[in-house]
């Protein structure tokens, strides 16, 4: 591995993480902030990875319907917008519509990703069309 390309190292380090959601900061030991975002940008431009934020980065997998790449977590977005705010250290939980519709007090479904966070939130986290909406308790 010793004479391997930036790139080889970091498509190795996320085919050996667990994490659904990598930050651009788990790969600051493999080089310089500039070459690693160089390497990144071009497993994006290859489909292999999709950017759902500032240095928040997810697996990607072509879509079905239109062979674009498309975020490739169970759940999709909304899990996807969940787990890059748990790694990122904000503590959060489900909405009141999510939480009334867990309850069985109401039938309708959220269309959107939404979350009440604890603190201050001032951080843009989406991908295409949908992103991530947050109220501050």
């Amino acid at each position: 591995m010793k004479n391997s390309s930036l790139k080889q190292k970091v498509v190795l380090r996320i085919k050996r993480s667990k994490k659904e959601v990598l930050l651009r900061s788990d790969f600051a030991d493999l080089g310089g902030y500039d070459q690693v975002g160089r390497a990144l940008k071009q497993l994006i431009n290859a489909g292999q990875l999709v950017r759902i934020g500032k240095g928040l980065y997810t697996r990607a997998r072509p879509s079905m319907v239109t062979g674009q790449p498309t975020i490739d977590v169970a759940g999709g977005f909304k899990a996807a917008s969940r787990a890059a705010l748990t790694r990122l250290g904000y503590q959060w939980a489900p909405s009141d519509l999510e939480g009334q519709y867990n309850d069985g007090n109401t039938m309708q479904i959220s269309a959107n990703a939404e979350v009440v966070v604890q603190g201050r939130l001032n951080r843009k986290i989406g991908f295409g069309n949908q992103s991530l909406r947050y109220q501050s308790k």
